[in-house]
């Protein structure tokens, strides 16, 4: 009979399955006292100061050695002509601006800071800078105002200008404060330039498209330019605030006046000149202190000089004064600065800066590798003895020694056509400056 042995066999089910349990149990009080020794030998280590062991190290810490590995370093760069480095910012500096009065030079970085230094520390071993902060944005445009007591921005995000006024507080120091309303957005493409006449007039801004406004400044648009370029690659006033200047993707440098009453009041913007040479694009140009000239630079690997005191009101084209080869232009987009008497030329290309004498065409001096990246501007201070770039978190500022050759040229020449004694006196003065300048740079010329 099969029936009598089913008790016998659930009881042996049973025995089995309560061992089962039992062993499960006792593995798993195993593993627990196994995690508890490991955590207990972390925490003592850690009390103790002593490094965990490697196999124990927390996953939280490789994120902290990433960032210590990425964090950038500062570009070094050396040179015999090199007077000064600039480096109180915490990020790459995209314009930079001298004040008219040669006293500050503005600084703007995507460290949302605008700095303006004293020039008058440039070749001591301190570098002063004042500081401003963009809230909630950084400047990627600056322009110091006329008088020197304001300046304004154009904000990266907001896509629109600032005004910063510099007030002075008790001590003697600054602050600085934005005005209340940002300006208008106006704009619909990226802008290239903005700029300040110096007579305090107009404002200029010029976006990547064919636009140029000019605006009050009071934030009111008084005229809507289109260059017709295709698009605009750079937009400046001149110096002596009459004329706005843009170039593009057209050969040509077009030049506008930007007329108003005896009053003050605002009349309208006219085609005044156009430079007309080039085959190719125009990368960049820039005016002499005094209008009188101006550069520039085409992806036909040729850079121009150019006459423009001229009549233009009865016709008078402006004069071709110097052409010069620039090979690096056909390939990339350059940058120029033309020193306030336009005796030199400085073209940057990439991170490298090269400085030519506009009277022979002839290169004279080339800095390579100047920044960690490619250079974002470009410029002479108000005196032409140095020359200032930007392209990482440092500006740095470079002995214009090609300025000094050209005056000893210039004296020279003039003395032999001096018929005073001041006259002579007062060149010769000029004459032994220049060349105790080259001595002390060790660039005189033998």
């Amino acid at each position: 009979m099969e029936l009598p042995q089913m008790p016998e066999l659930m009881g042996l089910s049973l025995l089995l399955g309560l061992l089962a349990l039992v062993a499960t149990a006792a593995v798993a009080r195993g593993w627990l006292r196994a995690e508890e020794e490991t955590s207990g030998r972390s925490a003592g280590q850690k009390a103790n100061g002593c490094p965990p062991d490697k196999s124990l190290k927390s996953k939280k810490q490789k994120p902290q050695q990433r960032i210590r590995k990425e964090k950038p370093q500062q570009h070094n760069f050396t040179h015999r002509l090199l007077a000064a480095a600039l480096k109180s910012h915490s990020g790459n500096i995209t314009c930079m601006d001298f004040s008219s009065n040669g006293k500050y030079l503005a600084t703007c970085a995507d460290d949302r800071t605008v700095r303006i230094w004293s020039t008058k520390d440039f070749l001591q071993r301190e570098h002063r800078s004042m500081r401003a902060n963009v809230d909630l944005d950084h400047a990627i445009l600056v322009r110091f105002s006329p008088d020197c007591r304001a300046f304004i921005v154009w904000l990266a995000n907001g896509d629109t200008l600032r005004v910063f006024k510099m007030i002075k507080r008790d001590d003697g120091g600054y602050t600085f404060m934005a005005t209340p309303e940002d300006f208008p957005k106006k704009h619909k493409a990226p802008i290239v330039n903005i700029g300040i006449a110096d007579t305090g007039k107009f404002i200029m801004t010029a976006s990547s498209d064919t636009t140029i406004l000019i605006w009050n400044l009071k934030g009111q648009v008084l005229s809507t330019i289109n260059t017709n370029h295709m698009n605009n690659t750079y937009a400046a006033i001149s110096p002596c605030s009459r004329f706005v200047a843009s170039c593009g993707f057209t050969p040509d440098v077009k030049v506008w006046e930007v007329c108003f009453g005896k009053k003050g009041d605002f009349q309208e913007v006219v085609r005044a000149f156009e430079l007309k040479g080039h085959s190719a694009a125009v990368h960049f140009f820039a005016f002499s202190n005094d209008s009188r000239r101006m550069a520039s630079v085409s992806k036909d690997g040729t850079w121009k000089l150019w006459d423009t005191d001229v009549e233009y009101k009865k016709q008078q084209d402006p004069y071709l004064l110097r052409t010069g080869h620039f090979e690096e232009a056909s390939t990339v987009p350059c940058r120029l600065a033309l020193s306030p008497d336009a005796q030199v030329l400085a073209l940057a290309s990439g991170s490298s800066i090269h400085l030519y004498n506009t009277r022979r065409g002839e290169k004279e001096e080339s800095f390579e590798q100047v920044h960690g990246e490619c250079i974002s501007d470009l410029s002479f201070d108000i005196t032409g003895r140095l020359l200032a770039s930007c392209g990482d978190r440092a500006v740095r500022l470079f002995h214009n020694t090609p300025g000094y050759r050209a005056v000893v040229e210039e004296m020279q020449a003039l003395l032999k056509r001096a018929s005073n004694e001041s006259t002579r006196q007062r060149l010769q003065q000029q004459l032994t400056q220049a060349q105790e300048a080259l001595k002390n740079l060790g660039a005189l010329k033998k």
